[in-house]
């Protein structure tokens, strides 16, 4: 009873989360207009939430193995998460923004993290991808919130409003984890080793491959470039980018619900990883190729990426399977790092491309993107190529 309160409170949190990577898509053009906050300016504030996320990942691993979850999560979350949020409320330029997007992300870093940390201390390895994929599932909620809902906040409270009372929920979710949040028993035996010992496994360096790519597409597109795109290629306005992005949430949800029943029916990690992701590399493809051509081909695209991006649980559990217990914290974090750099990575990087290509025709500038962030993904397919199989 007590683990599933626990569990429940972080993914409630981790909800949270997965709102504020993803708003931005939904708010670019109302700060565009209100605060002169171009597309690259966005794409740098999206890269630095990621970047600030992943930079906490090592020092939240340490953390997890010798302070625990709970406060590990609920005093980060309260601090950062809370405090970014008011920050960004209170925004008069886009360097405020910027700022606010990094102290989001160091709030945000340890939540995910703490919950999978207690799953793989307290359940048997075998449940551990399908429990992981279910915590990210709900959570992806939060994705679907900072679509069409938020979109309907802007419009009867405006954006400030709006953010302003998010940072309220994330204050109460971070109360809520010290409550509930209970930490698990440690491993008998002194502790030691370090990152280093995961680093030096050669089992991990293609499963690190794919934890670059296995997110980054589907981040950088919800999270940002899909409601520039809708704006400029196809002159949608705020509620019709929320309805956009509403449906590619969806398609995030279901196909991270999907991925534990498809592991076991197949069984196997390894292929279902490498099929999936070589579907969402293709599909980026396809809307550098055919995603100005018509709305609903590229909302197909779009939902394709999300319903086929779905992946990062299962290869979080892919990679735990090589993980002695005594660095759980660690390596968990270590492979989320990689997860997470790479996709502040790339929404800098994409940033920078997108404001070196004229647009003209408007649609240029995001082929651009497209193109990038497809054969990157095939590289990395490539790289998890000769990774070792292990299901639990």
């Amino acid at each position: 009873m007590r683990l599933g309160l626990g569990i429940g409170a972080l993914t409630l949190a981790y909800l949270l989360s997965q709102f504020y990577r993803a708003f931005l898509a939904v708010l670019a053009p109302t700060l565009s207009a209100e605060i002169g906050a171009t597309g690259a300016t966005l794409a740098d504030a999206s890269g630095l939430w990621f970047l600030g996320f992943a930079a906490m990942q090592i020092p939240v691993g340490w953390a997890l193995d010798r302070i625990g979850p709970r406060w590990t999560a609920s005093v980060l979350l309260a601090l950062g998460g809370g405090g970014g949020a008011a920050v960004f409320a209170t925004a008069t330029g886009p360097g405020a923004i910027l700022a606010a997007m990094a102290l989001i992300g160091i709030g945000c870093a340890p939540v995910l993290m703490s919950a999978y940390f207690i799953l793989a201390r307290s359940v048997p390895a075998e449940r551990f991808g399908t429990l992981a994929g279910v915590v990210l599932g709900v959570a992806l909620l939060g994705n679907i919130a900072s679509a069409a809902p938020l979109a309907w906040a802007v419009e009867v409270v405006g954006w400030r409003g709006s953010v302003w009372a998010m940072a309220g929920v994330t204050v109460a979710g971070a109360g809520l984890i010290a409550v509930a949040v209970r930490d698990p028993d440690r491993p008998a035996g002194p502790a030691r080793g370090s990152v280093w010992e995961l680093v030096r496994q050669p089992a991990l360096w293609p499963i690190m491959a794919m934890m670059a790519v296995c997110y980054m597409p589907v981040a950088a597109l919800r999270g940002l470039w899909v409601g520039p795109f809708h704006a400029a290629v196809y002159g949608y306005d705020t509620g019709e980018v929320g309805r956009v992005a509403l449906v590619m949430g969806l398609s995030m949800v279901a196909g991270t619900f999907a991925m534990g029943p498809l592991e076991r029916r197949l069984g196997t990690r390894k292929w279902l990883i490498l099929g999936t992701n070589l579907g969402v590399g293709i599909a980026v493809l396809g809307l550098w190729a055919f995603g100005a051509a018509d709305a609903r081909v590229a909302l197909a695209l779009f939902a394709a990426v999300g319903l086929l991006g779905s992946s990062f649980p299962l290869v979080i559990a892919h990679g735990r399977a090589f993980v002695p217990a005594h660095l759980t914290g660690r390596g968990v974090t270590l492979l989320n790092m990689f997860g997470i750099a790479s996709v502040g990575l790339a929404q800098v990087l994409t940033g920078r491309l997108y404001a070196a290509v004229p647009p003209d025709p408007p649609a240029a500038p995001y082929a651009a993107v497209f193109l990038a962030i497809g054969l990157v993904t095939l590289a990395g397919c490539a790289a998890y190529l000769p990774s070792t199989d292990r299901t639990d």
